[in-house]
């Protein structure tokens, strides 16, 4: 403690790697607490079902060591959906995360300024036209978002970008993007167009490895690449002319976070739809929780993960006999958040 009251920052180095950094004690029991609580709805989830499991059996499954109907049921039936689930929620709100922070704005999540929109119609139409193999819909998801981001970056280009212009005329794409969509649709035969509205609110009801694998094989090049631009970010957050000064390559740094939080929305989406309000709430939870100043991505991640798989969770056992799809339940918990964030802003008398 100094001597006026305040503690003193901690700070850490690594002697093997040059790396350094602030302690935040709060921030590192945040994270494993959402951690903890994010492996037990993980459990919970793999134990419910027509035929239901202990906890402990669960682990036992897992592991590959309990009885050989529970290892089937676990992991070859439940764990690919919950798998998926986990992995997408670590996706969007990473993205989420990334977006609110380089825009210095928590409403500039990815399905507010049309990244979401753009990998959403590339797959619908993929879906019209027949082409739904997991590899083929997860390229085209990431070229739709690649296309619809390139669109909103040269839209919002004027001797540089800024957060508010990106996010203006990202909502004019996202309008154009919709629009597209909805043409698709209706021009689409019905077995497709029930397809696709039916992965238009964002479902996991009948994912497989399929859609899970090329989603972990993203997520291994695209969270670490997500980490490491992290410092850099955070410089964005003092303004473009004091990052500049810093020697911040502003127009490069915010380049390399579109193209890392687009790819995390695009694959995600190509795996299990525009999951609502996702990259919106969960980076500004854990940013609440934290008590930072900006949306901590690791927190962020973990905070996703726990809340798709636990709004799936709800959506399998809300109604007996019947799967919701996910994204209704985080539509109706996303809904009030936005709204909260709109009226905070109003009051603040700014866009964030």
């Amino acid at each position: 403690m100094t001597t006026s009251g305040a503690p003193v920052p901690r700070y850490f180095r690594l002697t093997l790697l040059p790396v350094s950094g602030l302690l935040r004690p709060r921030l590192i029991a945040v994270c494993l607490g959402v951690t903890v609580l994010t492996a037990l709805v993980v459990c919970v989830s793999l134990s419910v079902g027509d035929f239901s499991i202990g906890l402990p059996d669960v682990v036992k499954a897992l592991a590959g060591t309990g009885n050989p109907g529970d290892v089937v049921v676990v992991r070859e039936l439940r764990l690919p959906r919950v798998a998926a689930g986990l992995l997408v929620g670590i996706a969007f709100a990473l993205s989420g995360a990334l977006f609110q922070t380089m825009t210095r704005n928590p409403m500039a999540s990815p399905d507010v300024i049309g990244l979401t929109e753009g990998s959403g119609t590339a797959v619908v139409a993929a879906i019209m036209f027949g082409w739904d193999g997991g590899l083929g819909l997860q390229t085209l998801g990431l070229l739709g978002g690649l296309a619809s981001a390139l669109l909103v970056y040269v839209l919002a280009w004027r001797r540089g970008t800024t957060g508010y212009r990106i996010i203006l005329v990202g909502i004019g794409v996202s309008w154009m993007c919709s629009s597209a969509t909805d043409y698709l649709v209706a021009r689409g035969g019905q077995f497709q167009a029930q397809a696709a509205l039916g992965w238009l609110v964002g479902n996991l009801n009948g994912r497989d490895w399929d859609q899970t694998v090329p989603l972990a094989l993203a997520m291994v090049v695209l969270v670490p690449a997500a980490l490491g631009l992290g410092r850099l970010m955070r410089t964005l957050q003092l303004g473009d002319d004091v990052a500049g000064g810093l020697g911040t390559s502003v127009q490069w740094v915010r380049l390399g976070l579109m193209l890392t939080g687009v790819g995390l929305i695009a694959f995600g989406t190509a795996a299990a739809g525009p999951v609502a309000f996702v990259s919106l709430m969960a980076p500004q939870i854990a940013q609440r929780l934290a008590g930072t100043a900006w949306p901590p991505p690791i927190t962020s991640a973990v905070t996703g993960g726990l809340v798709v798989v636990g709004s799936d969770l709800v959506a399998r056992t809300l109604i007996p006999s019947t799967e919701l799809p996910v994204g209704i339940v985080t539509g109706v918990l996303g809904a009030p958040v936005l709204l909260w964030l709109l009226i905070r802003a109003n009051r603040a008398g700014s866009g964030g």
